[in-house]
């Protein structure tokens, strides 16, 4: 609900602009450093203001439809709503404006959460007085706002799929069973990724190899689905709904092909990470990646051997190139997340061969969350120890020739400061995901990636495998650190996604595009040079040479406005008078 309702009196006489402004609360995000009531009072009279109201969240559904019926009895010509990021809530106050019947364009979202209360927690006057200069900016654009139409373009019903593991052959699937046409392209000469190579997987304990056979089988099942192995994308054109992808397969000399998509998945997966020589013992004998110790497991058919020698204990690290520390060169910061439920896994499955055998996990903390802690609790019945160390006292790897064995030392925070040695036959170090290296697919894709290496979606609860470039999706571990089963849900997200779309036949694209006047125009090429989109291209009108603009192409970054040397060109929704009158009410002086 609104609070403490505050409006601007009824003028007699209609003015040229009818604007309304909602500051939001955001249930103390921002009003515990943002005097929201000061901020009413700083931009009440601002010439076009007529409501001017607080609310605890303007985001809820009680409030929506108190800015609905303010736009409706009020005649509101423009909308701003001062709350959090555009990227949170754009969509949804463009469609309180439509629903109200106002045009969505003529609403402006000014962030002053992000930009002033999380900015600012120990100035909460200076807080305030910049979130009023920011809305007073996001008055002066939207007053000079116009009403603008979505772009329809006609969408081609075929998608293409980057990456033949479990979540690129789970999403073709998916796509192929409700009639849209699927391209999937896999680098390697074999579909099934990391799954294809897994015994025994957890819950259901299906082999991983058969899991991959038998959905290989099904795609193999549609006529809708194309599969092509020993190939990669390497390039992309086109905009929104109608791109072509260019594919080349065989490798650097092999052959290309073009091929027509309203959509593309990227679903790449990961790699493991490689831990450096002398890490944790690393290249010591015996001492072995959990990717290496799964293989040899999954390939054992009595109790464990190495190396031709009964294997009787076995110490796990965890964390080995997960949570380091952000001064260490090339350290990854980021919880693997899987790591801990694979490597209890495994340990079971080594229990499951026969014989004695003592194992020793030896972790920071155990993540094995949600029902994977079953097996954790049955790791533990059967006897496995449990040894927790601090980031500060790592354990060590040492190799003695006389036994031939591996010595672990460890200072177990549970059991006291001592420090305790493990003499075992095997080290397994608990290697996390570390991302793919695709520097050729993310430049042709122009795929957003974050600190982390991996690829960013626009907001991982919003829009969890929508990237900035309008039709591109991604999809499992390319994204992050997940486990099967939380790939292939990311990845039937994205099918319903792209499907959402193409199913429908057109979709509407963002008309907040770069314009050209042609009249000004001298064509000089800088515009064309600037834009990463390859929106521009030179044409001839009426016998003189111009800059054209594909709407559908243009994403709006504005880059080529400021390069025009004769200012022929501008940008919907961000033109130059707009940002001026922002720049204007960012400086106006405080009352």
């Amino acid at each position: 609900m609104i609070e403490n309702a505050d409006q601007a009196p009824e003028p007699e006489s209609m003015p040229e602009r009818r604007i309304g402004v909602y500051v939001c609360h955001c249930g103390g995000n921002i009003s515990d450093y943002v005097d929201v009531s000061r901020v009413i009072d700083g931009i009440r009279d601002e010439p076009g203001v007529v409501v001017a109201r607080r609310a605890m969240f303007t985001c809820s559904d009680a409030t929506q439809q108190e800015i609905e019926r303010d736009i409706r009895d009020q005649h509101l010509d423009g909308l701003v709503v001062a709350s959090c990021s555009p990227k949170l809530h754009t969509a949804t106050f463009r469609e309180v404006a439509r629903r109200a019947g106002l045009n969505p364009y003529q609403y402006t979202q000014v962030n002053i959460r992000e930009q002033c209360s999380w900015a600012h927690t120990d100035d909460h006057e200076g807080a305030t007085d910049k979130a009023i200069r920011l809305v007073r900016a996001g008055i002066g654009r939207t007053s000079r706002t116009e009403p603008l139409e979505p772009l329809v373009v006609q969408t081609t019903p075929k998608v293409l799929i980057v990456g033949g593991g479990i979540t690129g052959l789970r999403a073709a699937l998916g796509l192929a069973r409700i009639g849209l046409a699927v391209f999937l392209v896999e680098r390697q000469t074999r579909l099934g990724g990391w799954v294809a190579g897994f015994g025994a997987m957890y819950p259901e304990q299906d082999r991983g190899r058969d899991l991959i056979d038998r959905l290989v089988v099904q795609i193999g099942e549609h006529d809708n689905i194309t599969v092509f192995t020993g190939a990669e994308l390497v390039e992309k054109t086109g905009s929104f709904g109608n791109y072509r992808a260019t594919v080349r397969i065989g490798g650097r000399t092999g052959e290309t092909i073009q091929l027509d998509v309203g959509s593309i998945i990227v679903a790449t997966g990961f790699d493991s990470y490689q831990p450096a020589r002398g890490e944790y013992g690393f290249g010591l004998p015996g001492v072995l990646t959990l990717p290496d110790f799964t293989e040899l497991v999954d390939g054992a058919t009595g109790p464990l051997t190495y190396q031709g020698r009964p294997v009787r204990a076995i110490a796990y690290i965890y964390c080995v190139g997960s949570r380091q520390p952000a001064d260490v060169p090339g350290g990854n910061e980021y919880c693997s997340r899987f790591c801990c439920t694979a490597a209890v896994h495994t340990s079971l499955k080594t229990r499951g061969l026969g014989g004695k055998i003592h194992q020793y996990h030896l972790y920071r903390d155990m993540r094995t969350y949600g029902k994977n802690e079953l097996l954790y609790s049955q790791s533990r019945a059967a006897g496995d120890h449990y040894l927790r160390f601090t980031q500060d006292t790592p354990p060590t790897v040492d190799y003695d020739a006389a036994t031939e064995r591996l010595r672990v030392t460890v200072r177990d925070q549970l059991a006291g400061p001592a420090e305790i040695e493990l003499p075992v036959d095997l080290v397994v170090l608990v290697t996390g995901m570390v991302p793919r290296a695709n520097e050729d697919l993310v430049k042709a894709l122009k795929l957003p990636v974050g600190r982390d290496g991996f690829l960013n979606e626009i907001h991982p609860k919003l829009r969890p495998v929508e990237t900035v470039v309008d039709g591109v999706l991604i999809a499992g571990a390319c994204q992050g650190p997940k486990t099967a089963v939380e790939s292939v849900a990311s990845g039937l997200a994205a099918v319903t996604q792209a499907a959402a779309v193409l199913k429908r036949g057109d979709t509407a694209l963002d008309p907040l595009v770069a314009t050209v006047d042609t009249d000004i125009c001298r064509w000089c090429g800088a515009c064309q040079d600037t834009c990463p989109y390859g929106a521009i291209s030179q044409i001839t009108r009426d016998g003189r040479e111009v800059a054209a603009i594909d709407e559908a192409s243009c994403k709006g970054c504005g880059g080529c406005v400021p390069l025009c040397p004769d200012q022929a060109i501008d940008l919907r929704g961000y033109s130059n008078a707009q940002v001026t009158s922002m720049i204007d009410g960012l400086l106006e002086a405080m009352a």
